[in-house]
């Protein structure tokens, strides 16, 4: 079972909260009823208050913004690349939890929402870190609430688009069809390559984009990321909190298609 899994009797393992099972309406619903949404929406509000309390003119926001548009992709694909995908944090006790939750649980089960999003707690601090300086720099404390509330709508947006994507649910637009075929493939074929969400011309412009599953093998790791047994015996912290052995698939992973 999906909970055995991943060891974690805080994660809601129902219907409603696996997206294989789910419709276009009951996602709609888990995510704008979802607590981790409803912070970046009411923390995005409290921006754009900030913002009209001290305005910077409206040339200033929208560079503010537009710029923050344009880093996103950047920052996120670093970030998925080197960071979520990166093996230095299981390899160190101290930060073995914050890997496993912030992308080894995804990975072992790509349709467990509560997984899906990740920890306030890391990821609001990552948005401000992006979005502060780049708005204080073109508009004082105003440019800096327009980053920010840019940052968490975007945000907002990529966490949707995400879950679409590991949705039992084929979308009518050929452009969110395409996204969606990238980003499975990047979960069930090759982890190395489509980071992106909602754009992969970044993964183009560093040559890690690829469109179909006949460009390349299909990785042994797409499912642990690297931590297999044998790197799980030599680290032990994420099994140890996980209860179980890293899987070479998530559950039900043979019998679901997500494409």
């Amino acid at each position: 079972m999906i909970g055995t899994t991943l060891h974690n009797t805080s994660l809601r393992t129902g219907r409603s909260f696996d997206l294989g099972k789910m419709n276009l309406r009951q996602l709609w619903i888990a995510y704008l009823t979802y607590p981790t949404i409803l912070l970046y929406i009411v923390l995005a509000v409290i921006s754009f208050v900030v913002l009209a309390r001290n305005f910077p003119g409206i040339g200033a926001t929208l560079i503010a913004a537009g710029a923050v548009i344009a880093v996103y992709p950047l920052a996120w694909y670093m970030i998925h690349r080197f960071i979520l995908h990166g093996r230095f944090l299981y390899r160190m006790k101290w930060t073995a939890t914050l890997w496993k939750r912030i992308h080894f649980d995804h990975h072992q089960d790509p349709h467990l929402l509560d997984v899906l999003f990740g920890s306030p707690l890391n990821t609001i601090p990552t948005i401000a870190i992006i979005t502060l300086p780049i708005g204080y720099l073109i508009g004082n404390v105003g440019g800096a609430a327009a980053a920010m509330g840019t940052g968490l709508v975007i945000t907002c947006i990529y966490e949707f688009f995400h879950c679409i994507q590991h949705l039992n649910y084929k979308p009518r637009m050929r452009w969110i069809q395409k996204m969606k075929q990238r980003h499975v493939l990047h979960h069930f074929h090759d982890e190395d390559g489509n980071y992106g969400i909602t754009s992969f011309v970044v993964d183009r412009a560093f040559g890690t984009y690829y469109a179909d599953a006949r460009a390349r093998a299909r990785s042994p790791h797409v499912f642990n990321l690297g931590y297999d047994l044998e790197e799980a015996n030599r680290y032990p912290w994420v099994m140890e909190q996980t209860g179980a052995p890293p899987r070479d698939r998530p559950d039900g992973a043979t019998s679901r298609n997500a494409a």
